[in-house]
């Protein structure tokens, strides 16, 4: 170990005494935003600083190759060298592949990507539904099978016929492995799980080179991955845990944190420390979460204390439907952008995938750039494979003239990547993302390698081998699930109605409903709006009430809970604002009817109705948006919006007050580019 500062230096005392229980069994009790990969990796570097531990046999396990690659940088910059930091799958498929070649001389079979296609094969076999809903339960319960050892079926997999026949499923799965001779991902840790197990040597080995063992995120560990654990220890107690019961959200994936709660009646001797001082939420923000999750006590129940000064109250808004919360939602994200944030500062929430859609639409339409997170892994996307083998392909020619960033959007461009933004949202939308990505991520490094390509595919490389993903530049959409360990100043959890959050779910299912909830609003940093609605489309019927997790934050208050509106009142001075949003429509400035969709309301009439269009003024504000953006190094739709630059053709405002009325101008480009806008108004383009 290469000494760095003092490893102790700049820890609260929890956070100490983490790091200074370097023998025995430890559990740390860490709630949301306590700083437990903070404790955890200066624990490390505790033990390796004063000899107490040796970095080369010490592991750390976690459950995301992001948190593995944030644990290996932050022991890096504390001068940690040799610890091995793996997801679990990775540090057995390590091993699996040392042993399999070493001691039986053969290689690990194909791993699949997904198990979906050859369970679809199995159910086919048995003369059961194939359809895609379906198969994606079955892989579930077939999962659930092997990492839960023997558990009853959780009831969020729904019923169906199949179920009856779950057996002959499974045997038909296993004998279609066997027959492609393939393994999925829970064939690694079963049977590295196994090798250990069944052979003394084997197990002996693993023992020799690993003696410190940490697990992150302990409250999401499996039956099956326990068993792996134990295999890992023997007899030997030298085990640090971290995680937080409140936190447990994947049990339909076999994670319990019963091995969190019981972990001192199954270590005695074990030292217990709690994390329970909030660095990232404020006040407000922490307050809502520990009322929504204070149903849920227990002995290892924690209880958030925010460190940081009194913030902006949360809000809590209704609708009347779905389209009405989306369209809101981009405009408040919106003002947001004009007061200057990043997008990339945002996250808009769900409970489930398809609340996507409606939300995705509404900032396409305004113009707003989002990354949908959660679904495929980024470099495993088709158009990132393909642009890293054309970008690699140029860099070999010797194709690259001049800057990194303008060398990899020629490359890009000959893929379709423009400087602007697609308007539509969907497949097109995310293709372009992906590369608009890729080009940020070549500004961004362009010191680091030298403006070289050759230098930029390495990266590339190397980041795809970690699954080191770019953030992009844009709002972030994610489910509450794909949201978990993430932060960000300022979250949106849109849909907080009873049918969503919690979603429909059997009574034995509610508290891990309320985990989610609780995990989505310590998401937040700075500002946290909560929002649900009616009624699903326009029109429809309004049976949606606010989610019950909602109304127990808000009990107590003055402000009254009838369904359709709310507040959060704190014990303190501040208040969580209730909001109604149902001001009445905006109005055609041509019929007088409601306007309907963002593009409408921006250009202050309905799309149908005729429109005094200045097309040469249109025409300048075009190419000064080009030239601006240009200037800027932003997309041109980050300067003004197609549909923007329309409404300002068609009305020509005359002063700075008429032009802040069109919606998508807020103060700050109002003061960036409000004076170019008028001449050009003025000048009749």
């Amino acid at each position: 170990m290469t000494p760095g500062p003092d490893v102790l230096a700049g820890l609260d005392d929890e956070q100490r005494a983490v790091a200074e229980a370097l023998h025995g069994p430890v559990v740390v009790l860490a709630g949301a935003g306590t700083g437990k990969t903070r404790a955890i990796t200066h624990r490390i570097a505790h033990g390796a600083a004063t000899g107490e531990h040796d970095p080369r046999r010490t592991l750390a396990v976690t459950f995301t190759t992001r948190a593995a690659g944030e644990m290996r940088s932050r022991l890096r910059t504390l001068g940690v060298d040799g610890v091995q930091v793996r997801t679990f799958h990775a540090a057995a498929l390590r091993q699996l592949r040392y042993f399999l070649d070493n001691r039986y001389g053969r290689g690990v079979p194909e791993i699949i990507p997904s198990k979906a296609r050859l369970v679809a094969e199995a159910a086919k076999r048995c003369n059961l539904a194939t359809d895609a809903a379906t198969v994606r339960d079955m892989s579930s319960a077939l999962e659930w099978i092997v990492v839960s050892e023997g558990r009853p079926l959780p009831s969020t997999l729904g019923k169906g016929e199949w179920q009856s026949m779950l057996p002959q499923l499974h045997g038909a799965y296993l004998a279609l492995k066997d027959e492609r001779g393939v393994f999925d991902f829970e064939d690694i840790l079963l049977t590295m799980t196994r090798l250990i197990e069944n052979d003394p040597s084997i197990a002996d080995k693993i023992r020799a080179a690993y003696r410190w063992f940490t697990v992150d995120e302990y409250q999401d560990i499996s039956p099956l991955q326990n068993r792996l654990l134990r295999q890992w220890l023997g007899e030997r107690d030298d085990l640090c845990v971290v995680g937080d019961a409140n936190q447990t959200i994947y049990s339909f994936a076999g994670a319990t944190p019963e091995y969190l709660r019981g972990f001192r009646a199954t270590f005695p001797d074990a030292t217990e420390v709690r994390l329970q001082r909030c660095y990232r939420c404020t006040p407000e923000i922490v307050e809502v979460a520990n009322a929504v999750i204070s149903a849920a006590h227990g002995p290892t129940s924690l209880v958030l204390s925010s460190q940081r000064v009194a913030g902006v109250a949360p809000t809590v808004r209704d609708h009347a439907d779905d389209i009405e919360e989306a369209g809101d939602l981009a405009r408040r994200i919106q003002r947001y952008l004009d007061e200057g944030r990043s997008p990339r500062d945002i996250a808009v929430l769900y409970r489930i995938n398809r609340q996507s859609e409606p939300l995705e639409e509404a900032l396409a339409e305004a113009g707003i750039p989002a990354v949908l997170r959660g679904t495929e892994r980024f470099f495993d996307r088709a158009e990132v494979r393909e642009a890293t083998t054309r970008l690699r392909g140029a860099a070999r020619a010797g194709e690259a003239n001049g800057p990194l960033a303008e060398a990899v959007q020629a490359v890009l461009g000959s893929m379709g990547w423009t400087a602007e933004a697609p308007r539509s949202a969907g497949a097109v939308r995310e293709r372009w993302e992906s590369l608009a990505a890729l080009v940020t991520l070549a500004e961004e490094l362009a010191p680091a390698v030298g403006e070289s390509l050759s230098a930029f595919v390495a990266e590339l490389d190397s980041r795809a081998e970690v699954q080191h993903a770019p953030i992009a530049d844009g709002v972030t959409l994610a489910t509450v699930h794909a949201a978990k360990g993430l932060e960000w100043p300022i979250v949106f959890l849109v849909g907080f109605s009873d049918d969503l959050m919690p979603f429909d779910v059997d009574d034995a299912d509610i508290e891990e409903e309320r985990r989610l909830a609780y995990v989505a609003i310590t998401r937040a940093a700075d500002a946290l709006h909560l929002s649900w609605a009616a009624a699903r489309q326009p029109g429809g019927r309004s049976y949606r009430r606010p989610s019950r997790f909602l109304v127990e934050a808000l009990a107590g208050t003055s402000t009254p809970v009838d369904g359709r509106s709310g507040g959060v009142v704190r014990k303190g001075s501040g208040r969580v604002r209730g909001e109604r949003t149902r001001k009445g429509p905006a109005r055609c400035r041509v019929c007088r009817k409601g306007l309907v969709t963002a593009p409408e309301r921006t250009l202050g009439r309905c799309q149908t109705c005729p429109a005094d269009l200045d097309v040469d003024l249109l025409d300048a504000l075009r190419a000064w948006r080009l030239e601006t953006s240009r200037a800027k190094q932003v997309p041109a739709y980050v300067v003004f919006t197609d549909v923007t630059l329309v409404a300002i053709a068609e009305q020509r405002p005359s002063d700075r007050d008429a032009l802040a009325e069109i919606p998508g101008i807020g103060p700050a480009k109002l003061e960036a580019y409000g004076d170019d806008v008028l001449a050009m108004v003025g000048a009749g383009g």
